[in-house]
């Protein structure tokens, strides 16, 4: 092995010396920052989307209104979304009557499936499901637009044409969702309780008259408008998940895949998580 003036090896020697061995010290050091690499990451992923959340509304209140773009959202995210919402929703209404009326008719109270299910639908199956549906349909769709545009740098040249691309592409999708998700709920409520009827009296044959009367006996108004609340809150949340993980996406086309999964999986573990926080706050309003 020959050695340079200086006193460094040189020669094939000098690459084949061993790395000196790890001490505890740096597997420790290692392992703190794995465990702090996780919750970092979800704070500053929680972070980019509230700064884009406060972006978008700012920008809703500026000029210029970009009403045909509204549109054009809310026909994507809402009425393009009324088939599978409707079929979904006249299937979750039949299922559900069909095991109601088999539990209730134990104790001899399957009159009750009517309001039963119109408890369980207009309060959590509707805005759940109605969310969900969207975020895989709409959601989906958005995140990979919206990534396209950043990975090809047309959102670039939106900026470069003086047109602010938070205005033009993340707040009518934001406004749409909070406008449509509610929308589709209402569609979703009529349609379970179409099909638990049709399941209820004409395959179960319980009593029509029975059914209806402890539907309205039992579901009032402050049911339908906590079921509206939480789509409300949900068509937004999703909305600004799919629009922020497009918006941010890099890495070509692998990053584009990667956003959209980032934007439907994120979407629903939001949507399930505010559900239950939305639950309690509510339940302890009324309950004041």
């Amino acid at each position: 092995m020959a050695t340079t003036p200086g006193g460094l090896m040189s020669g094939p020697d000098a690459a084949d010396e061993p790395a000196p061995p790890r001490g505890a010290w740096d597997r420790v050091v290692d392992l703190n920052d794995r465990l702090w690499a996780f919750p970092t990451r979800g704070i500053e992923e929680v972070g980019k989307h509230v700064m884009l959340f406060g972006a978008s509304v700012r920008w809703l209140f500026k000029r210029p209104f970009r009403i045909g773009v509204l549109v054009e959202a809310m026909d994507y995210i809402g009425v393009q979304s009324i088939l599978i919402v409707g079929m979904i929703g006249l299937f979750v209404g039949m299922v559900f009557a069909l095991q109601l009326v088999s539990a209730l008719r134990t104790f001899g109270t399957e009159g009750f499936v009517g309001a039963t299910l119109g408890i369980a639908v207009t309060r959590e199956l509707s805005p759940v499901f109605t969310s969900i549906v969207v975020a895989a349909r709409a959601g989906a769709g958005m995140a990979t637009e919206l990534g396209s545009m950043r990975i090809t740098e047309q959102i670039d040249a939106l900026s470069t044409m003086a047109v602010n691309p938070i205005q033009y592409l993340v707040t009518p999708r934001v406004l749409a969702g909070t406008i449509m998700v509610p929308l589709m709920s209402i569609f979703f409520v009529i349609m379970a309780m179409t099909g638990g009827y049709g399941v209820a009296v004409f395959i179960e044959h319980v009593d029509p008259g029975v059914f209806m009367e402890n539907l309205r006996w039992l579901v009032d108004t402050k049911d339908l408008i906590q079921g509206l609340t939480k789509a409300t809150v949900f068509g937004t949340a999703l909305t600004v998940i799919s629009c922020a993980q497009g918006f941010n996406a890099s890495g070509g086309a692998k990053g584009v895949g990667i956003g959209t999964t980032r934007a439907v999986v994120g979407s629903f573990v939001t949507i399930l998580v505010l559900d239950y926080f939305l639950t309690d706050i509510i339940l302890v309003l009324q309950n004041k």
